[in-house]
């Protein structure tokens, strides 16, 4: 009989890739810094700068520069970027269905409505 440690089993891969890590924490806050980022997702702040700019290159997010820093802003209304998509039931799928389940209410797009969602932030203290 064999018996699995599950701890080690998971820890093989990942439920949400690091992409979606990164959207996910530009989504919850535009103003993040990619330090912070990083830290959240466990990754380098060199892999966080490519994985923005990969989704910035896809349409997934913008970004504008405000003096030193970045400010992001997430298109939920972006679609899914998947080679399976032609799939019926997956093909109308946009990326604010997916992240708003995932955003605690009333955060900049949060659950509140994932295609009209705000994205603008609240007051950032330094």
């Amino acid at each position: 009989m064999v018996i699995l440690d599950s701890r080690k089993h998971m820890s093989d891969w990942k439920f949400i890739t690091n992409h979606a890590q990164v959207l996910l924490c530009v989504a919850h806050d535009p103003e993040i810094r990619l330090r912070e980022i990083a830290q959240a997702c466990g990754i380098t702040e060199r892999a966080a700068h490519r994985i923005i700019a990969d989704l910035e290159e896809a349409g997934y997010i913008s970004r504008e520069r405000v003096g030193r820093r970045n400010r992001y802003e997430f298109h939920p209304e972006a679609p899914m970027r998947h080679p399976q998509l032609g799939h019926a039931l997956l093909r109308d799928i946009h990326m604010g269905d997916l992240v708003a389940p995932l955003m605690a209410p009333g955060s900049p797009n949060g659950a509140h409505g994932a295609h009209g969602a705000a994205s603008k932030a609240p007051g950032r203290s330094a």
